[in-house]
């Protein structure tokens, strides 16, 4: 019911592969060659300098927040609605559990935010959208008070490819999650744990890996003995070493044990050991160090990643694990008495727990009931039940890459486990697991739609392969090729025929609409160079003509089932540092299929315009940057657009240029656009004076050519949009997140406010924060609606006269929860209850419409 009372009116609103499978069409299975980490979302924003500009990455976030901040206050806000996957998954990096409640569960997502759960893993919602960056490292939970938690930003996981950008600091929140405050240690990038003191909360100990690909003296054990005010680095070796891991005994907390571990990257190579790596003590709160020695592996300089775990039941037992400086197993070791000594456990089963990949998992946990019942952490899960006299496999049909693992202190049998694939639950110690299938935290590279029918959506993801809904349903997805999945390409006039793709260029093609797949890399030469992200796109005038980008750019016109070389080489020649030397993006034009642009990860722009014969360098007044997009007008061959990755160092840069000449000449359409990436740019068919980017701050849209831009709908989350995908019939645009799986807009409904973006939304509409908030079960939001308003384009408004109002609810998945108001409604302000009794716990949006204004709030349902 809504209640006007005099003049105030009132109402209530989801990397590293080592083995994956090609389905061929004679239903065998082959498998295909493993593949090291690489570097490929590093370099490309990076480039030409060996590192990320953080500084300038810092300033492109606070230009978007404040871009953001202006999209909402002017009222131009639609909905994404999100389109899955949930069932896919994504890397997790941690899980901490309520010690005291079961049914509450953290989760750290790798470029994903934080989760929660408050029914024991069944549904989760997300807790740390607010925050600039997304990559989680660690989550520590105060034991004395579980609503206290505290969350590293930066995954200290060094994967490289796979790695999105490091961390911006350690963030705390006093009330389960509700709000989040930066508490510092920003310039540490990577946090490796986080683990609060048992009896005295007001000390904590945060593990600081540091930068990744260079050297920075912010790394180590940091301690704050007032929850996070300040800090002091209390274990400090040198600034190639940082601190991956922290144990603190619960009995005796002044005794803690540190891992160290010596490592650096960069984009043309590794050091993962060395001579600083080791484990460490303190039996005094931290402010004396002692490196353990006695029994442990000798330090000849090839000691690499060290995960710890101390036992609650039994504090003296304290379990390490070990990995060599390339990253291969080195043994399970074992203390009895605190760590004066140690010994190996009979860990010959775990020998090939790692399989040279120990700097991108390397933990190991014990049962805090049983200290004899220990699971390591690898490639997969082992347990043992004596104390590492014997373990035995217990991954069961879990994804591969270990890196969370959780036990519950009030029942050992309730365990969780997190690895790439997303979160699995056992019930039964680790005998059996399931996956959660509800999850939207899938690493997407690339997205694609069917022409024919859009409801099906593709993409390819990191360590999840090539994926697809037939339905357009969130949790129906499933895998269609192996690997990391890469471009996928469904044909628009005969969809029987679909393109996937795997690292490195390893291209598939179907002609059953992707239930099977057959090789299509025939006439590609072997020693060519191609891209981690190797391109490959279609004529959009004749469908069974193709083109692929190695060094040189090749072409088909058989449907892939043969290819010909049609350029030189159109980089600088392979990459000595920084770039891999290859092809990153190809455009062929509507209009003459002859036009073809090329962009290349060393920042050449070429065009040819006798489809191939002859080839133009065009990147003169274009930055030295990776290239990312180059996109055709598709009414004139001579407009196209290119982007670009990286970030400023000492001069001005833009991301995106616009040319009317066929590339003789470019002009800077940057406009307003925050300094960031771009990976992505979209024409629209309709009106070409509207573009569309996929960029690392979000989607954005123009419609003026680049003089203003602003934010598609309301913002997604704080991760890279890695591609976009327009459907011309139903007005659908498609975006891949790079942590937050995939969302879908329709331009359909944003067509008016598109062409009136510049104007103001009077001052007196206004949309309250509901209250209380968080609330269970009941709330109320306020709204009011202005005198005079105008409600509806062209029509002028009336004192007193109002317009027709909808306030709906809808929960973080974009569903449509329930309907609050939907009638006209006269000038005044409003409250409505909101009754959530028939829901669960999470984030719930509520958007209230009234003619051209909309605005949007969120609320939290804590049961």
């Amino acid at each position: 019911m809504i209640a006007k009372t005099g003049f105030l009116f009132s109402c209530l609103l989801s990397f590293t592969i080592f083995f994956f499978i090609i389905n061929i069409a004679s239903d065998t299975t082959e498998k295909l060659p493993i593949k090291k980490p690489n570097d490929w979302f590093y370099i490309q924003r990076a480039f030409p300098e060996n590192e990320i500009n953080y500084s300038a990455y810092e300033q492109a976030l606070a230009q978007a927040e404040a871009l953001k901040n202006s999209r909402i206050k002017n009222g131009n806000v639609s909905s994404w609605i999100f389109a899955g996957p949930v069932n896919i998954g994504g890397r997790i990096t941690d899980i901490e559990m309520n010690p005291e409640n079961m049914q509450i569960i953290y989760a750290g997502a790798a470029t994903g935010g934080v989760f929660k759960s408050t029914d024991g893993g069944a549904n989760w919602f997300p807790v740390f959208d607010e925050a600039q960056n997304l990559s989680i490292g660690d989550i520590g939970i105060d034991p004395t008070d579980p609503d206290v938690i505290y969350v590293g930003t930066g995954e200290a996981n060094c994967g490289g490819g796979s790695l999105a950008y490091e961390g911006i600091g350690v963030f705390k929140s006093t009330n389960g999650g509700v709000s989040w405050t930066n508490i510092g240690l920003a310039e540490s990038r990577n946090i490796g744990r986080i683990v609060v003191d048992p009896v005295n909360s007001q000390r904590v100990y945060v593990a600081a890996m540091g930068k990744l690909f260079a050297g920075n003296p912010e790394r180590g054990l940091y301690r704050t003995t007032n929850s996070g005010a300040s800090w002091e680095n209390v274990l400090f070796i040198s600034d190639t070493t940082g601190c991956i891991d922290v144990a603190v005994n619960p009995d005796s907390p002044d005794t803690i044990f540190a891992a160290m571990w010596e490592r650096i990257r960069k984009p043309w190579g590794r050091s993962y050991g060395g001579i600083t790596s080791g484990l460490y003590r303190s039996t005094d709160g931290g402010d004396s160090w002692t490196e353990m020695t006695n029994g442990l592996p000798a330090n000849n300089g090839n000691i690499g990643r060290i995960g710890l775990t101390i036992s609650k039941s039994n504090p003296q037992i304290v379990y390490a694990i070990y990995a060599d400086d390339i990253g291969y197993f080195d043994g399970v070791f074992k203390t009895t008495d605190g760590g004066n000594s140690w010994f190996e456990t009979n860990d010959g089963a775990l020998s090939g727990l790692f399989s040279s990949y120990g700097w991108w998992f390397g933990n190991i946990r014990v049962d805090p009931n049983n200290p004899d019942i220990v699971f390591a952490m690898g490639l997969e899960v082992y347990k043992s039940t004596n104390g590492g006299q014997s373990w035995n496999y217990v991954s069961g049909s879990m994804h591969v890459d270990q890196h969370a693992l959780s036990i519950h202190p009030l029942n050992s049998n309730f365990i969780l486990a997190g690895n790439d694939g997303g979160i699995y639950i056992s019930q039964n110690g680790g005998s059996s697991w399931a996956k959660v299938n509800e999850l939207p935290i899938t690493q997407f590279y690339t997205c694609e739609i069917d022409n024919q029918l859009p409801q099906r959506l593709y993409g390819g993801t990191q360590d999840n392969g090539t994926n697809r809904t037939l339905t357009g349903n969130t949790n129906d997805w499933n895998s269609i090729l192996g690997g990391d999945g890469f471009y996928v390409l469904v044909d628009p006039n005969d969809n029987s025929f679909v393109y996937a793709e795997y690292q490195w260029g390893g291209l598939a093609r179907s002609t059953n609409g992707g239930n099977s797949f057959t090789s299509a890399t025939s006439g590609i030469s072997g020693s060519d160079r191609h891209n981690w992200n190797t391109p490959v796109v279609f004529d959009p005038s004749n469908t069974e003509t193709l083109y692929y980008g190695a060094n040189r750019l090749y072409r088909s016109t058989n449907r892939a089932q043969s290819w010909n070389v049609i350029s030189p080489d159109l980089t600088n020649g392979p990459g000595i540092n920084i770039p891999f030397g290859t092809i990153t993006t190809i455009a062929v034009a509507e209009t003459d299929s002859n036009y073809i642009y090329v962009g290349t990860d060393d920042g050449n722009v070429w065009v040819t315009i006798d489809g191939g014969n002859n080839w133009i360098p065009v990147s003169s007044g274009l930055p030295q940057r990776w290239v990312t997009k180059v996109a055709v007008d598709p009414n004139d061959e001579q407009i196209a657009y290119v982007t670009f990755s990286g970030y400023r160092w000492d001069e001005y840069l833009s991301h995106i240029f616009r040319t009317t000449d066929g590339g003789a000449s470019w002009i800077d359409i940057s406009g307003n656009l925050p300094e960031a990436p771009i990976n992505d740019v979209i024409v629209d068919p309709l009106s070409d004076s509207t573009l569309f980017i996929a960029s690392d701050v979000g989607v954005l849209f123009t419609n003026n050519l680049g003089m203003y831009w602003n934010y598609l709908g309301e913002p997604l989350p704080s991760t890279p949009i890695m591609d976009l995908v327009f459907h011309n019939d139903t007005q659908t645009l498609v975006a891949a997140t790079y942590g937050r799986s995939m969302y879908k807009f329709s331009l359909d409904s944003i067509a008016t406010y598109i062409s009136n973006i510049k104007v103001q939304v009077p001052a007196d509409f206004r949309l309250y924060q509901n209250y209380p908030n968080p609330f269970n079960p009941t709330t109320t939001i306020k709204f009011t609606i202005p005198l005079s308003h105008p409600l509806e384009k062209g029509v002028a408004p009336q004192s007193g006269n109002g317009g027709f109002v909808t306030l709906k609810v809808y929960d973080v998945l974009g569903k449509e929860v329930t309907t609050l108001v939907n009638e006209k409604l006269s000038s005044g302000e409003y409250e409505v209850q909101f009754n959530a009794s028939g829901l669960t716990s999470g984030i719930y949006f509520y958007r209230l419409t009234a003619g051209n204004f909309v605005a949007i709030k969120k609320s939290l349902l804590l049961k």
